[in-house]
């Protein structure tokens, strides 16, 4: 015999024992890091460590939807003897080793037996004479309105939700660089309105002459003398020598083309001079 066979027969692990570190081989697993290339001898394994259960219920409910609807069962005719024994077969796999949640399983199983023990009874009738409803409704209520929630909650989940099916886009948008000038209140334009008065009182006459004014003509006015330019100064529209007659009605023409939007009041900044300009609606 060859020596170096001899040795090997002579090795109390046999040819496992022998064997380098790594001799090309793959680890099946690795232990605080270093590699196996053969399964413990002393390793214990539980009968049911590699249990599957291929099918997952959220309740008694849906266990029994889904024993009926697998086996094409009319849900208004149930076959009780059957369904009650899958039903059965199934609680007795989960008590094995879930007993706190076989516990939710073992009130429908009772409910199972309870009504096909009542279908072995004849049928009693009411004090009206009617047949005592079917034992089998109140189940079949039930599994009908749960069919109906689990059809909608899962058409629901068929939605597309955010974070899951999209993420909602962020894009960095510059602004524009065209100043945005602050809003004129109405404190301010009372200023300006007294600030007008002022002047007007400093070269008033005293005229007696009547004179209709029209709000309609003084508006064509104020429009036509904003045409061709950027910004006027509210005060350069009024003219305090006409008298303050005039004023007020070319102050009425102004709020009224404000008011249809076909003027803009603005300022610069706040406490600023007003300014007037044609209003415009960007193409």
């Amino acid at each position: 015999m060859r020596p170096d066979i001899a040795a090997l027969d002579e090795a109390p692990e046999g040819l496992d024992a022998v064997l380098p570190a790594v001799v090309d081989q793959v680890a099946l697993a690795r232990l605080y890091g270093e590699p196996l290339f053969s399964m413990p001898r002393d390793l214990y394994i539980p009968p049911d460590a590699l249990q599957v259960f291929l099918e997952a219920f959220e309740g008694p409910l849906d266990l029994l939807l889904y024993l009926i609807r697998k086996q094409n069962f009319n849900i208004l005719d149930i076959p009780m003897a059957a369904v009650t024994r899958q039903y059965l077969s199934y609680v007795d796999e989960i008590r094995a080793s879930n007993l706190e949640l076989a516990a939710e399983y073992l009130l429908m199983a009772a409910m199972l037996i309870e009504i096909k023990s009542r279908m072995l009874l004849p049928p009693r009738k009411t004090a009206e004479g009617q047949e005592a409803e079917d034992p089998r409704a109140e189940l079949v209520r039930r599994l009908l309105e749960y069919e109906q929630m689990k059809l909608a909650s899962q058409r629901l989940a068929e939605l597309p939700q955010y974070g899951r099916d999209f993420l909602r886009a962020q894009v960095y948008v510059e602004q524009a660089l065209a100043p945005r000038f602050p809003d004129v209140q109405v404190l301010d334009l009372q200023n300006a309105w007294r600030d007008i008065m002022k002047r007007a009182r400093l070269v008033q006459h005293h005229k007696i002459s009547r004179e209709e004014l029209s709000v309609r003509e003084h508006m064509g006015i104020v429009l036509r003398r904003l045409q061709g330019r950027k910004f006027v100064e509210f005060g350069e529209l009024f003219d305090p020598s006409r008298g303050q007659q005039v004023l007020v009605v070319t102050f009425i023409a102004m709020l009224e083309l404000a008011k249809e939007t076909l003027i803009e009041l603005t300022q610069a900044e706040a406490f600023a001079p007003i300014y007037v300009r044609l209003a415009y609606t960007p193409s």
